[in-house]
């Protein structure tokens, strides 16, 4: 993405499964959004009516889930490898969940997909649990589904911020309510420090 100078927000959302969970994004969510610089979908979208929508935010990437297949479209690719300034993302639909695997499984995986040089942040979906880790200097983040949280039946759901600064990246998960969103409970803020993350 070339040189970026100051903040810089990403919107991360995964697993909207539309329209077969319902019919529009939630106006929560598409709100949350305003401003952000980028957003990323960790894929399961099922139909391009979700990329058109947020497109009309910012620009929008997707990891292509297994729900996606027979969707072609140049916004969505299997696995990403973006750069914001200094810092490497990578995107993926399907990757090993850090509260269920070992770092060295997770290690492995990422080395797999993302190439020797490691991503300083990981996104992925798949599984509807929203969670942020940091494994070997590298942030992991699910941002969980805004429509069918934890698997469960259609009801509000979750989201993710990143937020790039000079000499660090903060990750956060948020709640869509009934009046709009709020922070997550019991996942707290992560920030990852990295010198010299975004070039002025």
């Amino acid at each position: 993405m070339g040189d970026v100078g100051g903040m810089i927000r990403i919107g991360l959302i995964a697993d909207t499964h539309m329209p077969g969970s319902l019919k529009a994004l939630w106006p929560q969510a598409i709100a949350a959004f305003e401003g952000v610089d980028c957003i990323l979908h960790a894929g399961d979208l099922h139909t391009l009516e979700i990329v058109d929508e947020l497109n009309r935010i910012a620009p929008v990437y997707v990891a292509k889930g297994n729900g996606d297949e027979d969707i072609h479209d140049a916004r969505l690719q299997h696995v990403w490898n973006l750069e914001f300034g200094d810092v490497r993302i990578g995107m993926i639909h399907q990757f090993p969940s850090p509260e269920r695997k070992s770092g060295d499984i997770i290690t492995a995986s990422r080395q797999r997909h993302f190439g020797l040089v490691a991503p300083h942040v990981v996104i992925f979906g798949h599984t509807h649990m929203e969670s942020l880790h940091v494994i070997d200097d590298v942030l992991y983040v699910n941002p969980g589904s805004p429509t069918l949280p934890r698997n469960q039946s259609l009801r509000l759901g979750t989201i993710g911020i990143l937020d790039i600064a000079p000499q660090s990246i903060t990750a956060t998960i948020h709640q869509l309510t009934d009046h709009g969103v709020e922070s997550h409970r019991q996942i707290m803020p992560l920030q990852l420090a990295v010198p010299n993350v975004v070039r002025r």
